[in-house]
């Protein structure tokens, strides 16, 4: 699929964009240490050149914190297009200002920021209105262009179909347009505070948001991982009577209970979840968010559809969805979906009147400000309950897989550098991979 996805968008050209994803190296040629993409599941550390000031609005953070996100499977297993061998991957990351361009008026060296998780260009319409995440002016993606008719924004570290862009789990990041791109974060807030700022905390706040959850919803969540333990939390801060939270794993079942007093349905044992679901809430649900992934099929069918390349995506949550939600109910797809699935319900869809929202990827820059002024600070919601474990950026090639396969229980983890400070009061201390024990 890479090979042909990649020769296809070379047959196409690229689209116009006001950056661009190559990096000048620095000068003396140090090397950095990065996690690179090689094939499915083929990820490596690397050394790799570090980069510099390359376009006048660019600034070169030294990472202090990343992390893996949900979202990186599904390069890992090699299920977003337009991958290519060496790509350094990650999208979510944090860091300290080292050098920035002739044109960046607001941050200065040593300045602590979080970055976005795609690039905004901060002058276009989209971008007006503080929706980053659709800028149309940071994306060189033709394949993109032509399956959705429109592109996104450039991601960092997400395959050529969002840009090609150097991605932050290494030491050393290139922050286009650094000025609209990057946070300033207070001294009073940790960088484990401050991390998700990045792409899990907006990502969450805004499949709550959009929507539409309201005081005295009954809301459902399928997958429990980072994404659906925030959403929980944040559907409840909005005024949910109920949260029932869908998943297998029985780690983040109990995680999601415990922690948040979540109702969950452990689809293992309860195979016909809408019918669950109606036994927990016989009116249906108001509000049904997916916040899970696409690339575990639970059905014979689809599996084989899967395999096939019959289809790209599976349909099943957003058939349980449709289906467990009440009539002129609210259905959000948050979970990054990439192609295409048979078997939809249409008929549930049309017949229930059910809104059926692509929240589509959270625009960073609309909520972060909101999260961390209005929420983090003064404390009405402190991210690091979610964070679980600690590694060195030395492990980051087996934080995939054991993440992948949930190990030790994993839910969120910080991945330090060189440069980052000693753990915060109360999370996790830095531990290895090798040393985890499977559940």
């Amino acid at each position: 699929m890479q090979t042909a996805a990649n020769k296809f968008q070379e047959y196409l050209g690229t689209e116009p964009a006001v950056v661009h994803a190559e990096y000048k190296h620095i000068e003396g040629g140090a090397s950095m240490k990065a996690l690179a993409w090689f094939g499915t599941n083929d990820v490596r550390m690397v050394a790799a050149p570090i980069p510099d000031i390359t376009e006048p609005d660019d600034v070169i953070l030294q990472v202090t914190g990343t992390t893996i996100c949900g979202s990186d499977l599904h390069l890992y297993h090699g299920e977003i297009m337009a991958l290519q061998k060496g790509d350094i991957l990650g999208h979510e990351f944090m860091g300290k200002v080292f050098k920035v361009g002739p044109n960046v008026k607001n941050l200065k060296p040593g300045q602590r920021v979080v970055s976005s998780f795609q690039i905004a260009c901060g002058k276009c319409e989209y971008c007006k209105e503080n929706l980053s995440s659709f800028c149309d002016r940071t994306n060189t993606s033709s394949l993109q262009n032509y399956m959705y008719g429109q592109r996104d924004a450039g991601f960092f570290g997400y395959s050529h179909f969002t840009g090609g862009f150097p991605g932050g789990q290494a030491e050393y990041v290139r922050v286009p347009i650094g000025d609209v791109n990057l946070l300033p974060i207070p001294d009073n807030i940790s960088d484990e505070k401050a991390l998700y700022l990045s792409d899990v905390l907006p990502t969450s706040y805004h499949t709550v948001v959009d929507t539409g959850v309201k005081p005295g919803d009954v809301v459902g969540i399928w997958g429990l991982g980072p994404i659906g333990q925030c959403a929980a939390r944040w559907a409840i801060l909005k005024g949910a009577s109920r949260v029932i939270g869908i998943d297998r794993i029985p780690s983040r079942l109990q995680f999601a209970e415990s922690k948040t007093g979540v109702e969950t349905i452990d689809f293992s044992q309860f195979s016909d979840v809408t019918k669950r679901i109606y036994e927990l809430c016989p009116r249906g649900l108001d509000v049904a968010l997916d916040c899970g992934t696409f690339h575990e099929p639970k059905t014979f069918t689809h599996k084989i559809q899967k395999t096939l390349l019959l289809e790209t995506d599976v349909p099943e949550t957003i058939n349980e969805m449709i289906v467990s939600v009440r009539k002129m109910g609210r259905c959000g797809l948050i979970a990054a979906y990439a192609g295409f699935a048979n078997a939809v319900n249409v008929g549930a869809l049309m017949e229930k009147g059910v809104r059926l929202i692509g929240n589509g990827q959270a625009p960073v820059r609309k909520y972060w400000e909101e999260i961390l002024n209005e929420y983090i600070i003064p404390g009405k919601f402190d991210p690091t309950f979610m964070i679980t474990h600690r590694v060195p950026i030395d492990d980051l090639a087996k934080l995939y897989p054991a993440f992948d396969k949930r190990i030790d229980g994993v839910e969120k983890v910080f991945v330090e550098t060189r440069f980052s400070s000693a753990p915060s009061s109360g999370c996790p201390r830095t531990s290895r991979v090798d040393d985890w024990k499977s559940i």
